[in-house]
């Protein structure tokens, strides 16, 4: 069976020529010259209640609100199993002490911490089968 593409052999050798433009930089020159009337447009649109031109003019005026930090008012167990301090963020969720953005963000913590011990704990494995192996 023969496969339409060979290992290391590029479909494309020659590939785009040197000062190709791309289909968007053609499109923004050709509307470059209209750039004040179509913002005026839009503008307008939205001032008379178009939803997708209010939503346009609005994601540029108001940019998106990030997370911010903020104290931690739940007491986490760091004594405990992982699957306990989660189930506390769950327990927290569920009493209203937090949002689902803060359990979110402290789940993702536990599930690095998660990783880290699996990973100290498989190192410490192999170390334990290398020595096993060098005294043999």
């Amino acid at each position: 069976m023969t496969t339409k593409f060979q290992k290391g052999k590029s479909g494309n050798p020659k590939g785009k020529p040197p000062g190709a433009t791309d289909k968007r930089t053609k499109l923004r020159e050709l509307l470059q010259p209209h750039a004040a009337e179509l913002l005026q447009k839009a503008v307008n649109l939205a001032l008379e209640g178009d939803p997708a031109a209010l939503r346009m003019c609005l994601d540029r005026l108001v940019p998106t609100v990030k997370a911010t930090s903020i104290p931690l008012i739940i007491e986490l167990p760091t004594a405990g199993t992982l699957a306990e301090q989660g189930a506390a963020i769950y327990q927290a969720v569920a009493g209203g002490t937090i949002g689902t953005d803060e359990a979110g963000a402290l789940m993702q913590i536990l599930q690095g911490q998660a990783r880290i011990v699996e990973f100290s704990e498989l190192e410490s494995r192999i170390t334990a089968l290398e020595n096993k192996e060098c005294k043999q």
